[in-house]
This record gives structure tokens, sequence and C-alpha cells, in this order.
């Protein structure tokens, strides 16, 4: 069965165009270019429907597996190394290469984190930051239910372990955005010599 969820995996991110950036081991994202389906909210203003924007999506196979014991500061400090690394290697392309060229704004969706919250997670993305908002389905409750199915079986196919007090009717999706010019002013370390310092 995990073989076959792969599987399904690696097809929808061929057809929906998703791609790899950066091809090494501690790349936690792959990304997709595609059109702000509706307003997004950023710091400090919004990026319009329709507007050109690079989503980040986790890449699975690349993800810190957690240990049943739970997470040790060591891996969680790797973690944190590996996500950093990964926003300025993106962010240092951004500028450089024409297929980026009119992209207004970088984030996507998660289950890592509620927005509205207090955990260390969300903490963790407005120190990124990213300005977080609850994210709701185009296609409403219906598209909500079968995304939070596929999000739910990826975890059980690659990091079974994150979902022993989880299930898939309980999972929340969360928005993350920056504007492209703030993403860039933070994580290319090519203009600012020390991007993305936490």
């Amino acid at each position: 069965m995990r073989f076959l969820i792969r599987c399904l995996d690696q097809l929808l991110r061929k057809l929906t165009g998703v791609f790899v950036y950066w091809d090494d081991p501690d790349c936690m994202f792959r990304a997709r270019l595609t059109r702000a389906p509706r307003p997004l909210l950023v710091p400090g203003g919004t990026v319009p429907e329709g507007a050109k924007v690079l989503e980040l999506h986790f890449w699975n196979e690349h993800m810190p597996r957690i240990p049943r014991e739970g997470i040790t500061m060591a891996q969680a400090a790797r973690g944190h190394r590996m996500l950093v690394r990964s926003l300025r290697q993106i962010g240092s392309e951004i500028p450089i290469e024409d297929r980026y060229a009119g992209v207004q704004a970088v984030g996507g969706a998660t289950v890592l984190v509620v927005a509205g919250g207090t955990s260390s997670a969300e903490k963790l993305f407005e120190r990124l930051g990213f300005r977080l908002t609850p994210y709701r389905s185009p296609l409403g409750p219906f598209g909500e239910f079968w995304e939070n199915l596929y999000t739910w079986a990826l975890m059980w196919a690659y990091n079974q372990v994150s979902l022993e007090s989880r299930h898939f009717l309980q999972l929340e999706r969360t928005e993350v955005w920056m504007s492209a010019a703030d993403f860039v002013a933070r994580y290319d370390a090519h203009r600012s010599g020390k991007a993305g310092v936490l």
C-alpha cells in the first residue's frame, strides 16, 4: 500500500508541475509555479488573485524521520538547519532564474502548523517571516476532506510515527505566505550576506 501511495504521489507531482529546485539530501522542499486562487495575505499587504506565486511543497522523502521515542534536540536542530538552507537556496535562485520572473509571493499550505495557535511551529514560521492564515479549499469542505485524506496517507507512507496523535478528520491546513520581495531580501544570501538568520 505504501508503494502505491508513493507512486500516486509521484504521478500527481508530475501532473501538477511540482519540480526539484535543489537536488540535495538536505533540501526540505520541492516547488511549483502557479497562480494565486484568491487574494493572499502576506506581511504588510495582500497579493492579488491571479498573481504568479511559488508554492513550496515538503519533500516527503527528505523529511527527518520522527523516532518513536520522540524528537531529540539534535534532530530538531538538524531539521531547523535543513529548513533555513532550503529557503536560502530558493531565495538565491529567484532573482536570477527566468522561470521565477514575475513571482509575487512564496509559500503554500501545511498541516504542520495551525494558525491562531500558540505552538512552537507557529512561532517558527512567524520568525521565518511568513504570515499565517487558515486555509480554505476552493472546493469547500468536500475538497478539504480529500486533501486531508491524501495528506494523511502521505504521512502514513513516509513518516508513520507522526500520525500517532492525529486523525485525518482532525487535520487542519494553514496557509503561510510572504511577498517575493521580502522573501528574497531575507533569504538571498548573495544580497545580504546573512539572509535568513533567526
